[in-house]
């Protein structure tokens, strides 16, 4: 057996001895089933009553009465979004960009009613998931534990007898590093086991559940690295301590709360009042399809007419106020289409600056990582909101050519249509997409992680070399 595996050995039976160490990591193993089985109640009941909520919002729509197809345009629809199965391992943003969107005519709703909005300013430090666990909590249990791995045989002499004995400084820090590499894994195993219990009931891919488990995977054994690689490079034990807690403040606490701000600072987003005014102001330059004198709705009627071969709108065989609807929807959705793409590029700037400091401190490529398979991250809601509303502008144009089709055989002067029309109307179905489909949202994260650890194994081999020299 190598001088690695004993050391390695060695440093399992200490940690068995540490009783403060097994209480804590109880403690956490206590904690993350508990995130994990409170996640998992929260997205079935959040489920349950979503299906509850659409089904009501959808029997609701079809029970109307015979209307005008326009009414129906402004009487609209709720959709509301799922949540992916890895969701409840990592909420991500979905705390924070909403789950519902009404869809009507002429405009582009937002989501609304994010969870967070609606919850204590506690759910903004962090919700209580398997994912804020490892993220969070994990490093700091690592760091209880790998702190005093090499400076305590410093303290008590024992170093140097290892030394003496022929034991080089490569071989006991490589036995530190994989006795608390282990251990580190360790930590994690009881959140692995809940991802792959997940997966085997075919809730979630094995592939994504795989690469999310090598993540944090990685994202543990860097914090055993450094927890091993700062006790012997420090003085004493204490000191170890204080710097790697100091670490641990800057790169999970300090800078992914500090970025954001920063690229906001760097990349303002418009706010809702000055987004309505640019938009009204956009909407009144296309045109007022109730002024006879527009030009560019006289140019469409002028249109309207040579295509039908006849020369005024009351020989058209549809009705012309159901045409202007449709063309005025075209042109509308344009507009709100352009300035969510706007929104949404400031938006991604913003993120790819916090994404660019992930190579300082790596919670942010992990948290990249974990949101990207997780189908929690930003990339997944702007799909949402990108299918609601492709579902809304066919939704609408139908009506529309409803209007424009079936008005003109109706007598009266409140021309209906049967309410068995909306029944015919499709319903909305999200289509999730598969966070492997993105590779891109997930190569710099694990580059990052690994340019991490091979940074590590470089200070790993400085800190052995160090150790030798000090046995001469």
């Amino acid at each position: 057996m190598s001088a690695a595996t004993l050391i390695a050995r060695e440093e399992w039976r200490v940690l068995a001895r540490n009783r403060a160490g097994l209480i804590a990591g109880a403690l956490f193993v206590l904690l993350i089933l508990v995130a994990s089985f409170t996640s998992l109640e929260r997205r079935s009941a959040i489920e349950v009553d979503r299906a509850r909520y659409q089904a009501s919002v959808d029997e609701s729509f079809d029970a109307q009465p015979d209307r005008h197809p326009h009414r129906m345009v402004h009487y609209g629809q709720f959709v509301f979004r799922p949540i992916a199965p890895l969701a409840f391992f990592d909420a991500g943003v979905d705390s924070f960009t909403g789950n519902t969107v009404f869809l009507e005519g002429h405009r582009q709703n937002s989501a609304n009613f994010a969870e967070a909005r609606q919850s204590s300013l506690l759910l903004r430090f962090g919700q209580l998931t398997p994912a804020f666990v490892l993220q969070t909590l994990a490093p700091l249990l690592i760091i209880f534990l790998a702190f005093a791995s090499v400076g305590r045989e410093k303290e008590r002499a024992t170093l140097k007898l290892m030394l003496a004995q022929g034991v080089s400084g490569r071989s006991l820090i490589a036995g530190k590093l994989l006795g608390h590499g282990a251990i580190a894994l360790g930590v994690g195993l009881p959140a692995f086991a809940v991802l792959i219990a997940f997966a085997a009931t075919g809730a979630a891919g094995w592939a994504s559940v795989a690469l999310m488990i090598l993540g944090y995977a990685a994202w543990l054994i860097l914090w055993a690295a450094l927890g091993v690689i700062v006790s012997a490079l420090a003085a004493r034990p204490r000191d170890a301590l204080a710097i790697l807690i100091g670490l641990w403040m800057i790169v999970v606490i300090l800078l992914p709360r500090a970025l954001p701000e920063a690229a906001s600072a760097q990349s303002e987003l418009a706010t809702k009042i000055e987004t309505e005014i640019a938009l009204h102001r956009d909407l009144l330059e296309i045109g007022d399809s109730h002024d006879p004198d527009d030009p560019y709705f006289n140019d469409f009627r002028k249109q309207v007419l040579t295509r039908y071969g006849v020369e005024t709108v009351e020989d058209l065989p549809v009705q012309y106020a159901g045409l202007v609807s449709i063309e005025g929807e075209r042109l509308t959705t344009q507009i709100y289409a352009d300035a969510a793409d706007r929104q949404i590029a400031s938006e991604s700037e913003q993120n790819a600056f916090v994404h660019a400091f992930s190579v300082v401190s790596p919670l942010i490529a992990i948290r990249q990582v974990s949101m990207a398979l997780a189908g929690s991250d930003p990339a997944a809601h702007y799909d949402f909101l990108d299918q609601a509303e492709t579902f809304r502008y066919d939704f609408v144009q139908r009506l529309n050519r409803m209007q424009a089709e079936l008005l003109p055989g109706i007598e009266g002067d409140d021309p209906r249509i049967s309410s068995a029309y909306w029944q015919d109307i499709p319903r909305f179905a999200y289509d999730a997409p598969d966070p492997l489909e993105r590779p891109r949202s997930l190569v710099w994260p694990f580059t990052v992680l690994l340019g991490w650890l091979v940074a590590l194994s470089g200070l790993a081999f400085v800190a052995a070399r160090r150790i030798g020299r000090s046995a001469r």
